[in-house]
C-alpha cells in the first residue's frame, strides 16, 4: 500500500505540543510533584491494597516497590540516564500488581523476574548500541564501489553518557562515506539546558565523512529552530538542510539529499516536499532525510527512492510477536519501526539512539538503540 491518508482534519499531531502523549507527561509530572512522604504512602496502600490487608505480603510488595524507586534513582548518579524517578516507580507499581494476586510462592517469584527486568531495560539495553547493516540496490546506481551511509537519528542529549561516546566511536570506525542525520538533537526535558547543549556539540562536532555530514531537524517540540540553529549553526562539519536539496558525487554518479523541516503534518509537508523537488530529474537517486516516518506515501508519489526517519524510537519496548505498545506515528503500527516498502519507495524507521523525555521512563525492552548503515549498489 503506497496510498496517503487525509490528515488534514486532524486536531493533534505527534511531536506537537498538545499530543495524546502529553496526557501521560502531565501526570506524569504532577506525580514527580508529589512529596516524598505523600509519594511513600501512596506506594504503601498500593500494595496494602494488592495483598488484601496481608500483611507480611504487603511488606514485601512495598519494598519490591522501594527497589524499583531505589534502581532508577541512581540512574542519574551512575549518569545513564537523567530522567524523574517518582513517575515511572508508579508505573512499574502498576506494572507489578496483576502478579501480585497470584498465590505464594509465584507472585514472589514473578517480583523477583520484575526486579531483574528493571535492571536489564532500564540499566543495560538503553546503552546497548546495536550496528544495523542494511543494503539497497537501484538500476539508478551504476557503482563498482558501494556508497556507504551511515544513518543517525533521536539522539536526545540530556548528558553525555557511555551511549554517546559509543555513536562518535563507531561513526568513525564503520568509516562511511556520508553520515545523515533524521533530527532530535537534544531530549525534551533539556531543550533549554545549558549542558545538554554543550554536551551535545561536544557529540557533533566529531562527526565526519569524506562526502559530509547532512542533518535535519526534528520534531518541533524537541528541536525548536533557534535551538538547533545554536546547536550545529557554527559547526563546520555538518549541513543542515532546511527545505532543500544537496548532491554528492559518487563513482560519477550525483546522488540528492533531500532535507525537509518535520511539522508532522503530511498535508503541509507533502506540498513542500514538491516544491523543493521542483520537477528534479527522477534519473538521480534521491534520499530523503525526514524526521517522522508518516511522510512516505507521499515521498513514494514524488519519486523518493529511499526515506531515512525516525520519531517512533520503535515503541521503546517491544512485545514478541506484537511489537510497539506506542509508535507515535499517524499510521500507527504500520512504520511503527524498520525496513519497509511503500511502492518504489523504502522507508526506514530507525530504533534511534536516546531516549523519551519528560517525565517518560528512560526504558528499552527487546528494541535496543540503533545506527544503520547502508550499502548503496
Amino acid at each position: 500500500m503506497s496510498e496517503n491518508k487525509d490528515f488534514s482534519r486532524r486536531v493533534k499531531f505527534p511531536g506537537n505540543a498538545g499530543n495524546n502523549f502529553d496526557f501521560f507527561l502531565g501526570f506524569a509530572a504532577f506525580l514527580d510533584r508529589l512529596p516524598a512522604i505523600l509519594f511513600v504512602a501512596a506506594l504503601a496502600l498500593l500494595a496494602a491494597l494488592l495483598a488484601r490487608l496481608v500483611w507480611t505480603q504487603a511488606v514485601i510488595l512495598f519494598l519490591f516497590f522501594l527497589s524499583d524507586w531505589l534502581l532508577l534513582a541512581l540512574l542519574p548518579r551512575a549518569g545513564k540516564s537523567f530522567g524523574p524517578s517518582k513517575p515511572p516507580t508508579f508505573l512499574l507499581a502498576l506494572c507489578r500488581a496483576p502478579f501480585a494476586l497470584l498465590p505464594f510462592p509465584w507472585w514472589f517469584g514473578l517480583q523477583c523476574v520484575g526486579t531483574a527486568l528493571v535492571l536489564y531495560s532500564f540499566w543495560y539495553e538503553p546503552h546497548r548500541l546495536t550496528v544495523t547493516r542494511q543494503t539497497l540496490q537501484s538500476p539508478k546506481l551504476g557503482f563498482t564501489r558501494p556508497l556507504r551511509v551511515l544513518h543517525l537519528g533521536d539522539l536526545h542529549v540530556e548528558r553525555l553518557t557511555p551511549r554517546e561516546r559509543a555513536v562518535t566511536r563507531l561513526a568513525r570506525e564503520l568509516e562511511p562515506d556520508v553520515i545523515l542525520f533524521s533530527g532530535d538533537f537534544l531530549n525534551l526535558s533539556y531543550t533549554q539546558d545549558e549542558l545538554a547543549h554543550q554536551h551535545a556539540r561536544s557529540v557533533l562536532a566529531e562527526w565526519r565523512a569524506p562526502k559530509g555530514v547532512y542533518v535535519v531537524s526534528g520534531s518541533p517540540a524537541v528541536d525548536p529552530h533557534a535551538i538547533v540553529e545554536k546547536l550545529v549553526g557554527t559547526l563546520p562539519n555538518l549541513v543542515w538542510l532546511r527545505d532543500e536539496t544537496a548532491t554528492l558525487e559518487h563513482e560519477g554518479k550525483t546522488i540528492e539529499i533531500v532535507g525537509l523541516h518535520c511539522t508532522h503534518r503530511p498535508f503541509l509537508d507533502g506540498p513542500t516536499l514538491t516544491r523543493v523537488l521542483n520537477g528534479a530529474d527522477r534519473e538521480r537517486f534521491r534520499i530523503l532525510l525526514y524526521h517522522s516516518p508518516d511522510l512516505a506515501p507521499e515521498a513514494s508519489a514524488a519519486g523518493i527512492d529511499l526515506q531515512l526517519s525516525g520519531h517512533t524510537h520503535g515503541g521503546q519496548v517491544r512485545f514478541p510477536l506484537y511489537g510497539a505498545l506506542y509508535a507515535s506515528s499517524l499510521y500507527g503500527k504500520r512504520f511503527e519501526v524498520g525496513r519497509k516498502q511503500v511502492g518504489a519507495l523504502t522507508l526506514y524507521v530507525t530504533r534511534g539512539i536516546g531516549l523519551e523525555g519528560g517525565g517518560a521512563p528512560r526504558v528499552r525492552f527487546n528494541c535496543p538503540p540503533e545506527i544503520i548503515l547502508w550499502e548503496l549498489r
